[in-house]
C-alpha cells in the first residue's frame, strides 16, 4: 500500500480493534494501543480473558462489535492471523493491519481476495507518526 493511501486510511479511521491487546503495559500491544487512543482513536480491545483495558470494554471476537471497525490491528502470531482476517472481512472492516514481525502470505491472499486492504509486518504507531507527523 502506498503512503498516500495509507495516510488516507489513518486520517479517516475512527475505530481500531486491537486483537491481542495485552494487559501488561510494558508490552508493545499496550503501548501502541495507548498511543492510538491518545491520538483520538476509539480502541476496542480484543482479548480472551480480560474484561476492561484502557477504559474500554473487552470483546472476545470481532463479531461482538456492533459498530463499524475502521482498522483491525493484529498482535497475534502469523499462523493465527487468518482467523482475524476472516472476522475482519465479516465485520466489514476497512483495513487489516498485521503488526511488525507478523507475516502470513495466506492471510494476505485471503484479505486481497475479499477486497480488504491490508498491511503486514509494520508498526501502526510508527507509521502513524511517520505519515501524520504526530508524537
Amino acid at each position: 500500500m502506498n503512503d498516500d493511501t495509507l495516510r488516507q486510511h489513518l486520517s479517516q479511521a475512527r475505530t481500531i480493534a486491537v486483537v491481542g491487546l495485552s494487559t501488561d503495559p510494558a508490552k508493545a500491544s499496550h503501548r501502541v494501543a495507548s498511543y492510538l487512543q491518545a491520538q483520538g482513536y476509539r480502541i476496542i480491545p480484543v482479548h480472551p480473558r480480560a474484561d476492561e483495558l484502557l477504559g474500554e470494554r473487552v470483546v472476545r471476537s470481532l463479531a461482538e462489535i456492533a459498530e463499524p471497525v475502521d482498522i483491525v490491528d493484529v498482535f497475534r502470531p502469523g499462523p493465527e492471523t487468518l482467523r482475524w482476517a476472516e472476522e475482519a472481512i465479516t465485520n466489514g472492516a476497512g483495513l487489516l493491519w498485521l503488526q511488525e514481525g507478523i507475516t502470513s502470505e495466506e492471510t494476505a491472499a485471503r484479505a486481497e481476495a475479499a477486497g480488504l486492504p491490508w498491511v503486514m509486518d509494520a508498526c501502526l504507531m510508527v507509521e502513524h507518526r511517520r505519515l501524520l507527523g504526530k508524537v
